[in-house]
C-alpha cells in the first residue's frame, strides 16, 4: 500500500517522522504540498502523528489512477460550496440560529428523520421573497478552494460528474450551467406569488435519493463501483458513499470520517487528486 500524505501547512520534516514508522521504499512529492510513501507499512503512529500534525492521510493501492475514473460524485452545501445555503437563507429570513441548529443536528446524524428535519427548516422560509435565491448566490456562494482544479482535471480525463444536494435546485442549476456538470439531483423550493411557500416540490432528496441517483448514473453509463468516487460531508451521503468505489469525507462530521475510505480534514478539493497516481 502506498500512503499518501498532503496538508496546507505540511513541511518535510512531518513526512520524515511519519516515514519513520511507516517504513516506506520510498518517497515521492506530489506537489508542494503532498507526498506518496510507496509501499508503506501500517503503523499506530501514521494516525497520531497526522493527527497532532494536522495532516491528512490515506492508504492506497498502488495503480490507482485518476484518469482511470468515470464517474465522481459529490454534495454541494459544505463540498463543493463553502455554504449551507439553507443556513444563509435562514439568515436572511431572521432564523437564521434555528435553522443552522436542525442542519448541524441532521448533519450529525442525531435526527433520524431526514425529510423531517428538511421540511421543518424549509417551513421557517415561509414568505421569504424569491428574489433572496439570487442574493444568496451572487453574495454568499463561494466555491471551495481547489474545487475548479478537481473539476478540470475531471474534464481532461473525461470523468463525469454528478452534484447531488439536499439543497435546491435553484443553486444546482446554475453550478451545473457554470461548471459544466454532466448530473445534477436536488430539491426544489416551491415558490408563490414571489415568494417562498415553506413547502418544497416534488420528491424530497434524502440520503436514499442520492444512492438511487448514484446508482442509476452508473447504470446508464455502464460504469463499474470501482470507476467511481463519491465525495461528502454529510450523514445523508453516506449511503451514495457507500456504493461508490471510493469515498471521500471532505471537512466532514466524525460519523462520516469513520465510514469513508478516506477523509480530507485540512486539503481543498483538488487534494483528492493527490490521492490517485
Amino acid at each position: 500500500m502506498n500512503l499518501v500524505l498532503q496538508s496546507p501547512a505540511i513541511e518535510r520534516a512531518d513526512v520524515d517522522a511519519v516515514a519513520d514508522g511507516a517504513r516506506p521504499s520510498s518517497i515521492e512529492q506530489i506537489t508542494q504540498r503532498a507526498f506518496r510513501l510507496l509501499n508503506a507499512h501500517p503503523h499506530d503512529s501514521v494516525a497520531r502523528l497526522c493527527q497532532a500534525r494536522r495532516i491528512d492521510y490515506a492508504w492506497m493501492e498502488s495503480g490507482r489512477r485518476f484518469a482511470g475514473l468515470k464517474l465522481l460524485a459529490m454534495d454541494m452545501d459544505s463540498t463543493l460550496i463553502t455554504i449551507e445555503c439553507i443556513d444563509e437563507l435562514g439568515a436572511l429570513a431572521g432564523k437564521g440560529a434555528e435553522i443552522a441548529a436542525i442542519t448541524e443536528a441532521a448533519m450529525r446524524g442525531e435526527i433520524a428523520d431526514y425529510q423531517e428535519s428538511l421540511r421543518r427548516r424549509v417551513a421557517l422560509l415561509a414568505g421569504m421573497e424569491a428574489s433572496a435565491l439570487e442574493k444568496v448566490y451572487r453574495e454568499k456562494l463561494r466555491l471551495t478552494p481547489g474545487a475548479e482544479e478537481l473539476l478540470a482535471a475531471c474534464t481532461k480525463h473525461g470523468v463525469r460528474t454528478l452534484l447531488v444536494s439536499g439543497g435546491f435546485t435553484f443553486f444546482t442549476e446554475r453550478l451545473r450551467v457554470r461548471l459544466g456538470l454532466d448530473y445534477t439531483l436536488s430539491n426544489t423550493l416551491e415558490i408563490k406569488d414571489g415568494r417562498l411557500a415553506g413547502r418544497l416540490a416534488g420528491e424530497i432528496v434524502d440520503a436514499d435519493a442520492k444512492a438511487r441517483k448514484f446508482a442509476a448514473v452508473l447504470k446508464e453509463l455502464k460504469i463499474d463501483r470501482q470507476q467511481s468516487v463519491a465525495i461528502g460531508d454529510g450523514a445523508n451521503d453516506l449511503k451514495m458513499m457507500a456504493a461508490a468505489g471510493f469515498s471521500v469525507a471532505f471537512h466532514a462530521k466524525p460519523l462520516v470520517r469513520a465510514e469513508a475510505s478516506c477523509a480530507l480534514t485540512y486539503s481543498g478539493l483538488d487534494g483528492v487528486l493527490n490521492l490517485f497516481e
